[in-house]
């Protein structure tokens, strides 16, 4: 799994890296099939922003979320992308037995 990390109008320092490695490779213990995964990373006005794209064998998937601090946001997103996930694998298995 490949993971990309950028900042938009934000220096990655190697502790916020670090943290989106972590929070990222979990997601892989619900599906192995990610190919890739692209961050984006922003402080916006009031807010800052975290923003994903996850290739995966047959899709991709996106998500972003906002919060009072960066590591709240990278939180958020790993949330919800861990529940696109399980609902991407529930679709995919139930397509394989028959669309039950």
């Amino acid at each position: 799994m490949n993971i990309n990390i950028s900042g938009h109008h934000l220096d990655i320092t190697s502790a916020l890296k670090d943290y989106v490695n972590e929070k990222f490779n979990r997601l892989e213990r619900h599906f192995d099939n990610i190919t890739s995964i692209h961050v984006i990373l922003s402080p916006e006005p009031k807010t800052h922003k975290a923003e994903s794209t996850i290739r995966l064998a047959g899709g991709e998937l996106f998500a972003e979320a906002e919060a009072g601090d960066m590591y709240a946001a990278i939180d958020r997103l790993t949330d919800k992308l861990d529940r696109q996930i399980l609902k991407y694998k529930e679709k995919e298995v139930s397509r394989k037995h028959g669309g039950h």
